[in-house]
């Protein structure tokens, strides 16, 4: 007797492949346009304007506004609908004309100027001695005011005590320093850093190099003091001018 053949049953329909490729097809368009949905929702960050004005060579930040949602503060921390302080227009250069006085009023400093130019070692003379409360600054480079890295000097101390600048290191970052003119007009400069190099390692292009705008560099004796070879660092003041009157 032959045996009978088994009936294939058929599969049911939410199991066949095509079912299955159609249900995978579903879930990606599904998935797909929530997607779009939700970063539909970020705000876009604005470009920065063409031609906004870089100053004293500071990264440009990101425009007002860019990617903020209405109502929240922006980066800087201002409340919405409150416009950002302008920065005060730097001052122009000031003509040639001779320095005669310094004023450091956080140092109490007020001390008369005397012009200093460079020796036959191509190195820069000081005030004398016999006068510790003088100020030298360089004649042969920029005027107080002028375009450039001007060059202001003092002592520190001499053998009878506390000179002009005893106390420059610790002038504070952002306090002023005036110089007055033969002309009878003023330089203001600004305190930006205050720094100690050690003389075998002086940065002379970061001290004396040329400036875009009007500079001010004040240098006195600093580090230790060896009877033999004097101090070995020397303290620079970095300012640059904020106005003029």
């Amino acid at each position: 007797m032959v045996p009978r053949r088994r009936e294939r049953r058929r599969r049911p329909w939410y199991r066949t492949r095509a079912f299955r490729l159609a249900r995978t097809a579903v879930f990606a368009v599904v998935l797909v346009t929530a997607g779009v949905r939700c970063t539909g929702h970020v705000a876009p960050v604005a470009p920065a304007r063409a031609g906004a004005a870089v100053s004293d060579g500071a990264p440009a930040g990101p425009a007002p506004g860019g990617g903020a949602d209405e109502g929240d503060a922006d980066a800087a921390g201002r409340a919405p609908g409150k416009k950002a302080a302008a920065r005060p227009t730097p001052p122009r250069p000031l003509p040639r004309s001779p320095a005669t006085t310094l004023r450091v009023p956080s140092l109490g400093i007020v001390a008369s100027i005397v012009p200093l130019r460079l020796g036959p070692d191509r190195h820069l003379g000081t005030p004398p001695l016999d006068k510790p409360k003088l100020v030298g600054w360089y004649a042969g480079g920029p005027t107080p005011g002028e375009r450039g890295a001007a060059i202001a000097v003092g002592h520190r101390d001499t053998k009878t005590g506390p000179a002009v600048f005893a106390g420059l290191a610790r002038v504070p970052r952002g306090a002023r320093i005036e110089a007055r003119r033969a002309d009878g007009r003023t330089a203001v400069y600004t305190v930006d850093r205050v720094r100690v190099f050690d003389k075998a390692g002086f940065p002379d292009k970061e001290v004396y190099g040329p400036t875009k705008r009007p500079e001010l560099r004040v240098l006195t004796c600093g580090g230790l003091f060896r009877h033999a070879t004097g101090y070995t660092s020397n303290v620079v003041v970095f300012a640059h001018l904020t106005a003029t009157r």
